[in-house]
């Protein structure tokens, strides 16, 4: 061994030297990998603690009573009827004779409509953006469309809509 010269390689030898190798790598680990996901993690559980409901979001009862008193519209069935039929005059979309069928679950009940009509592409959009618009209990389940020819300007569809309304007690 030298006095004036220390060779660290020579000291430690290869197996020392790939020790201290592994322990820059875990350092560098750590540093590179391993903060930046407990940083991201802390971020994650603070937003989580933001939105549970201890910190001020309704609970479930509530959410289901909302959703009950939205529901709970003072028109009949009949009115929503009506009003459906009417917005089909004013956009020009012919309506034909429509099935209903209701559906009583719990407090809420469905009257799902299968409605077959036919205009424009055009006039379709705007009934079906009037119709979920004005009618606030009605939502559209499924449409299906057909046009006979591409010359053909009309187009035929099927509606499958549901009013959801509470029953009155």
């Amino acid at each position: 061994m030298k006095l004036g010269k220390f060779d660290l390689r020579h000291e430690l030898g290869s197996l020392g030297m790939l020790s201290l190798a592994l322990l820059a790598a875990a350092l560098a680990f750590a540093i590179f990998v391993v903060q930046p996901l407990e940083a991201k993690g802390r971020t994650l559980a603070e937003r989580l603690a933001r939105s549970s409901p201890a910190a001020g979001a309704p609970a479930a009862p509530q959410k289901l009573g909302e959703l009950y008193q939205y529901l709970a519209k003072p028109e009949q069935t009949t009115d929503w009827l009506a009003k459906l039929y009417a917005i089909g005059q004013a956009t020009g979309v012919q309506l034909a004779s429509a099935n209903y069928r209701s559906d009583q679950a719990g407090r809420i009940e469905h009257y799902q409509i299968v409605l077959p009509v036919s205009g424009s592409y055009k006039q379709m959009r705007e009934f079906l953006d009037r119709a979920l618009a004005e009618i606030p209990v009605l939502s559209l389940d499924q449409m299906t469309l057909k046009r006979e020819s591409r010359r053909d300007g009309a187009v035929q569809a099927e509606l499958k809509l549901t009013l959801h309304m509470v029953k009155k007690s």
